[in-house]
C-alpha cells in the first residue's frame, strides 16, 4: 500500500487558525479543501437556497394544489436506507404541512425490482391515489411514469440518481443531476431532495395564506432523518450535505428524533448523546437496510414514522434480528466469494482488472455488501451476482458492483450495453456503486466485456492501492479529549475521517477474537494501544502505519487508541 500525504495549504491553515479553529482541525480542514471558516458554518441559514433546483417550484404548486383539492397522495419509495428515510420525511413532512391523505408503497427487491415499474403504477392507482410521488427513484422509470400518467395519475419524480438519455414524462421532476439543473450540490441524497421539496412547498403554502411565517410547521424536526439517509447512502459530504448532517446530529445528541431512531440506537447498543456520523453509517443505517435486503422495507419505514414508543421498540428489535441474519448470510457468502475470486488468478499474480463472481447459492439481497468486501480486498472494480428470486425469473441474475477511484461504474455498464446490445436487461447507479440484471447465459459475455472496459480505462497507477493520509500526529495531540473532538465532527464520503501516518515501534502484538491484531506501540517514545481489525499477520518491529485516533474507555479510564487502517510497503 502506498500512502499519499494530503496537501495542506499553509495559507488556508493560517486563515482557519486566525478564525479560532483548533490547529489540528485547521490542518485537517485545509487538507480537505476548506479555505475559510465561513465554509464551516453549519447553521441552517447557510444551506443552499432551493431556487436552483430545477422543477422544484412546479413540484410545490402540484402538491399545494393537490392538498387544496384533498387529493390522495401516494409515495413510491426505494428499499434502501436513503429511500426509507426519504419516504419517512415525505410522510411526516406532508402531514405536518396539512396533507390529509398520504400513503406509501415500497417495491419488493425480489418481486418488483428497482424503481417505479408499470405494475407498481397500477398498484398505486388501485389504492385510490390521485398523485404519485417517487422518492430516491423514478428518474429512469420512463415506462412506469408513462403507465401512471395513462392511468390518470399526476406524477412527481424526486430523485438524485444519474438520468439516462431520455427523461420520464412526469408532471414535475426534481433531481439535481437532471440536465439544466443549476443547483450547486449535485451530491444531494434522495432524502435531501425530498426535504428541499417540502421547504418550497411550505413557502408556496405561505404564499397562499395557509400559514404565516410565525405559525408555520417546523420542518427542522425532519433533519435527523435527513442526516441518517445522507450518511447511509454514502453520497459525497460536500459543504451542503455536511450542514444537513451536522444539523441532524445536533438534534439526535439532544434526543430530538423520531421514536424509531431512538429505538434503533438502543438496539445497536449505541448512545445517541454521543452520536457520530459513523453511527449513522455503521450502526443505524445497516439495520434499516437489512429490511430491504432480506425482508420488507415497510418494517423500516414504519419504524421511522411511528410515534408509538412501544411499537418503535418492537420494530427496532425486529430490524436488529434481521440485520443479524443478514450478517450471517453475508459472512458465508463472503467466504465463498473470496474462494471463487482466488480461483480466478494465482495468489502470486496481480488480480485481473475487474472481478466478476457468481454462485447459484448466493442471496441477491447482500450481493452489494459482498462486492464491497471483495473490492476492498483486491482493489478492483467488482460485481457479485445471485440468481433472481422473483417468480419465473430464475434464469436471470441480479448483480451489484462496487468500484475504485478512477473507474466510473455506471458509465462502464453503459459502454458494455452499447457494445453488447441485449446483454444487460437493466442497469443503473453511480460512479462507485451500480447494479444490473442479465440472463445467466450472458454472464460470460458480461464478464469479458467488463474486463475489456477495465483494461482500457485503468492504468497501473489507478490499480495501485493508495491511501490518503494526514501525515504524522504530533504527540501533544494524542489525547482522549481531542479524539472525542474529532469524532464529533462530520466525516464521511468525500470528506474522509482523519487518518494519520508515521513510523511507530511495535513492542507487542497478539490475536484477539481470532481475527484482529491487538498492538502495543511506542509513538514518539510513549506507549499507546492499537488495534488492526481483520488483520492476523504479525507486524515488523518498526512499521509505517496509517491510523485513526479513538478514545477508548476501560474500567472508567479513558485513553487514546490507534485504529490501524494500513501499512506502507
Amino acid at each position: 500500500m502506498q500512502f499519499i500525504p494530503r496537501d495542506m495549504p499553509p495559507r488556508s491553515i493560517w486563515v482557519l487558525e486566525q478564525a479560532g479553529v483548533h490547529p489540528l482541525l485547521a490542518r485537517l480542514y485545509a487538507a480537505r479543501g476548506i479555505q475559510d471558516a465561513a465554509t464551516l458554518d453549519a447553521s441552517l441559514a447557510q444551506l443552499l437556497p432551493p431556487t436552483g433546483l430545477k422543477g422544484i417550484e412546479a413540484a410545490a404548486v402540484l402538491l399545494a394544489d393537490a392538498m387544496a383539492a384533498n387529493k390522495k397522495l401516494c409515495i413510491v419509495a426505494d428499499y434502501d436506507c436513503d429511500g426509507a428515510t426519504a419516504c419517512a420525511v415525505a410522510l411526516r413532512g406532508l402531514r405536518l404541512l396539512g396533507a390529509k391523505n398520504v400513503s406509501y408503497i415500497v417495491p419488493d427487491r425480489v418481486v418488483d425490482g428497482y424503481g417505479l415499474t408499470p405494475p407498481i403504477a397500477e398498484r398505486v392507482k388501485a389504492s385510490g391515489a390521485d398523485v404519485l410521488i417517487t422518492v430516491d427513484n423514478g428518474i429512469a422509470s420512463v415506462e412506469g411514469v408513462a403507465t401512471a400518467r395513462k392511468l390518470g395519475l399526476q406524477v412527481l419524480v424526486t430523485d438524485h440518481h444519474l438520468p439516462a438519455a431520455v427523461l420520464p414524462e412526469a408532471d414535475a421532476i426534481v433531481n439535481p443531476n437532471q440536465p439544466g439543473c443549476t443547483f450547486e450540490s449535485k451530491a444531494l441524497a434522495g432524502v435531501g431532495v425530498m426535504f428541499y421539496v417540502l421547504l418550497v412547498l411550505r413557502a408556496e403554502l405561505r404564499k397562499r395564506g395557509v400559514f404565516t411565517a410565525e405559525q408555520q410547521p417546523k420542518l427542522d424536526t425532519l433533519l435527523p432523518l435527513v442526516a441518517l439517509g445522507t450518511v447511509a447512502d454514502v453520497v459525497k459530504l460536500d459543504a451542503n450535505n455536511r450542514r444537513l448532517v451536522a444539523q441532524g446530529l445536533a438534534r439526535v445528541r439532544k434526543g430530538q428524533m423520531p421514536a424509531g431512531m431512538t429505538a434503533l440506537f438502543a438496539a445497536a447498543g449505541r448512545t445517541s448523546e454521543k452520536c457520530t456520523s459513523q453511527d449513522f453509517g455503521f450502526a443505524v443505517g445497516p439495520r434499516i437496510n437489512a429490511a430491504g435486503r432480506l425482508s420488507d422495507m415497510t418494517l423500516g419505514i414504519e419504524c421511522l414514522t411511528t410515534d408509538d414508543v412501544g411499537r418503535a421498540t418492537e420494530l427496532a428489535t425486529q430490524l436488529d434480528r434481521i440485520n443479524r441474519e443478514r450478517r450471517e448470510i453475508e459472512g458465508d457468502m463472503r467466504e465463498q466469494a473470496l474462494e471463487l475470486a482466488q480461483e480466478m488468478f494465482d495468489p502470486e499474480e496481480e488480480p485481473p482488472s475487474a472481478l466478476c463472481v457468481f454462485d447459484p447459492d448466493f442471496h441477491e439481497g447482500v450481493v452489494g455488501i459482498v462486492a464491497a468486501k471483495l473490492k476492498d480486498l483486491h482493489h478492483r472494480p467488482t460485481f457479485v451476482f445471485a440468481p433472481s428470486q422473483a417468480a419465473g425469473k430464475g434464469h436471470e441474475l441480479k448483480g451489484s458492483g462496487r468500484s475504485i477511484p478512477g473507474f466510473h461504474l455506471r458509465d462502464a455498464l453503459d459502454l458494455v450495453a452499447k457494445r453488447h446490445p441485449g446483454v444487460l436487461l437493466r442497469f443503473g447507479g453511480h460512479a462507485m456503486a451500480a447494479g444490473c440484471t442479465l440472463e445467466e447465459d450472458n454472464l460470460a459475455t458480461f464478464e469479458e466485456a467488463l474486463q475489456q472496459v477495465a483494461q482500457e480505462w485503468l492504468d497501473e497507477a489507478t490499480l495501485q492501492r493508495r491511501l490518503e493520509t494526514d501525515g504524522p500526529l504530533l504527540p501533544e495531540y494524542r489525547r482522549p479529549e481531542l479524539a472525542d473532538t474529532l469524532a464529533r465532527e462530520v466525516w464521511g464520503q468525500g470528506f474522509a475521517p482523519p487518518t494519520f501516518s508515521e513510523e511507530v515501534e511495535v513492542v507487542g502484538q497478539r490475536l484477539v477474537g481470532e481475527k484482529h491484531l491487538a498492538l502495543k506501540l511506542r509513538h514518539h517514545g510513549q506507549p499507546v494501544d492499537g488495534i488492526w481489525f481483520g488483520r492476523v499477520d504479525p507486524l515488523p518491529a518498526l512499521a509505517h502505519l496509517a491510523f485513526r485516533l479513538e478514545a477508548d474507555e476501560w474500567q472508567g479510564n479513558k485513553r487514546v487508541r490507534f485504529v490501524v487502517e494500513g501499512m506502507a510497503g
